[in-house]
């Protein structure tokens, strides 16, 4: 029989999976878990049922069976007491043989296990947020089978995976709503949700961290050596660089793989919703807290959570992030219970935080709780030699995707995207190569006009800042000068609105008079 991938390269697929997949991809993601999990155990088909804790019943929600063999289809009508209760109180359901094996009392149990032909089956419980909600279970068809508690371990460490990512999908769709209803009663505010937008989306190829530039390697070396550990970790560097690959790249070598890491963009959410959402809240706790909902450092638990935009936060939200970071204790927000949780911290900014605490807008103390290990990721302009590398991967991750086939890169092209100087780094790299590659029509790259006319400025000598300067002219003057919100200059430079503003200001770019917002 095929058993498929090593149990170990199974699990380690599985975290990759699902550390950051999107909330529309996690059914297929799960569908393909069942699948690993049969031929890993080698049984005949796998379920995953999700248990109502408020009425004792369960349902099924994800079902695979090995080739040949039916997927479940069991009736979510259908009232099984002495199965669910049990499973809801942690325990774990093993039968070599049913339906001899079930209690006589339990007959709803053993009159559905007689109309099937299912010969060995088991079920382990799964808990998410303290409480058994989940359960997955595998059976055999054609022999019976005695379970082993190595069968059940390996069972337990698949279903905590899908269970977890199922419970954050719930929570993100929570939040979803949450954030609906706030906008909806504070007409006029806005309040950016980049945090959901990264959740949803698919991860996008040219966030990629590849090159050999000392700058990188250096910054690389640094992350492999402090991965092992606990220590907090900052990650400072221009918007686009990298800095949340490199904190899964930190997160996945650690000890607390097997734990999820959680992120939470700082510059997201207003301060009156960011105690909720570091540290949860109970039902009833303001308006529109119709549930108790779990906080990122309960989700983190154990794992590793991803401060991004840490310099943003505002200064009361400062206050009680270094509470919790130096105790790690916390209360939910109208809620009276202390709890404690044992997360490993890694932030990131692209603010300069000495100069914040010089002008009062950070504080020292957390500054110095957050940056134990400081790491500088290098802007793209001071590691062109990596340029080439990244174009070429931009190239092949993207080219089948878009339905082209790119075979050669002129070399004038090549050197004149070495010589510009990326204000938006890898990100606004990546944005070029993927328009250029839905404009291409042959086997060679061929760059969006307006653009591949400032990189001919760059070849023939005008300096990287006139170069950047003109770039950033033309995009605004396609944009009419709106710098923020959705197909305006700060989305196709694929910069922080804020971060383009600085960068203006430092070249001393003026909107003229005439233009319009």
């Amino acid at each position: 029989m095929d058993l498929g991938v090593s149990f170990r390269d199974l699990v380690l697929d599985l975290l990759e999976r699902f550390s950051a997949v999107a909330r529309q991809h996690v059914d297929a993601g799960v569908d393909h878990a069942l699948e690993e999990l049969v031929k890993n155990l080698g049984t005949d088909r796998s379920s995953l049922l999700e248990i109502n804790p408020e009425t004792g019943t369960g349902r099924l929600t994800h079902s695979r069976a090995r080739p040949g063999v039916a997927a479940a289809t069991l009736r979510n009508d259908l009232v099984f007491p002495w199965y669910y209760t049990r499973l809801q109180k942690g325990e774990t359901l093993r039968f070599d043989r049913l339906p001899d094996e079930l209690p006589k009392d339990a007959l709803p149990e053993r009159a559905w296990a007689a109309t099937r032909p299912i010969l060995s089956h088991v079920a382990v419980p799964l808990a998410v947020g303290g409480r058994w909600v989940f359960a997955l279970a595998t059976s055999t068809l054609t022999s019976c089978r005695a379970w082993t508690d190595d069968d059940v371990a390996r069972i337990r460490i698949v279903g905590q995976i899908l269970a977890n990512a199922i419970h954050r999908r719930k929570l993100e769709a929570e939040l979803f709503e949450s954030l609906a209803e706030v906008r909806r009663l504070q007409q006029g505010l806005q309040a950016e949700n980049q945090y959901l937008r990264e959740a949803v989306d698919d991860i996008s190829g040219f966030e990629e961290i590849a090159g050999k530039s000392p700058a990188l390697q250096n910054a690389l070396e640094l992350a492999a050596r402090v991965a092992p550990t606990s220590t907090a970790v900052l990650l400072l560097g221009e918007t686009g660089t990298g800095k949340e690959l490199l904190a899964r790249a930190i997160h996945a070598r650690s000890k607390r793989v097997d734990c999820p890491m959680i992120k939470i963009n700082c510059a997201a959410l207003p301060p009156s919703l960011i105690e909720s959402e570091l540290f949860g809240h109970e039902k009833g706790a303001f308006t529109g807290a119709s549930t108790a909902k779990v906080g990122r450092f309960e989700l983190a638990d154990r794992g590793t959570l991803f401060l991004d935009e840490v310099g943003e936060l505002a200064s009361e939200s400062q206050a009680k992030l270094l509470r919790i970071l130096e105790s790690g204790e916390f209360e939910r927000v109208g809620g009276t219970r202390t709890r404690k949780v044992d997360v490993r911290i890694v932030a990131a900014t692209n603010r300069d935080l000495n100069q914040a605490m010089t002008e009062g807008c950070f504080r020292e103390d957390l500054y110095y709780r957050l940056a134990s290990f400081p790491i500088r990721l290098p802007p793209l302009r001071d590691r062109r030699e990596d340029i080439p590398l990244l174009v070429w991967e931009l190239i092949q991750r993207r080219q089948g995707e878009l339905g082209c086939r790119i075979e050669r890169v002129p070399e004038t092209t090549m050197q004149a995207l070495m010589r510009y100087s990326w204000p938006g780094n890898i990100r606004e790299l990546g944005n070029v190569i993927e328009r250029a590659l839905i404009l291409s029509s042959g086997t060679m790259l061929r760059l969006d006009a307006a653009f591949s006319g400032q990189l001919e400025r760059a070849q023939s000598g005008d300096s990287l800042e006139e170069v950047e300067r003109a770039h950033l002219l033309h995009i605004l003057e396609r944009c009419h000068w709106r710098i923020a919100g959705a197909g305006h200059a700060a989305e196709i430079l694929r910069m922080r609105p804020s971060t383009l503003r600085s960068r203006l200001r430092r070249l001393g770019i003026v909107r003229p008079s005439r233009a319009h917002h």
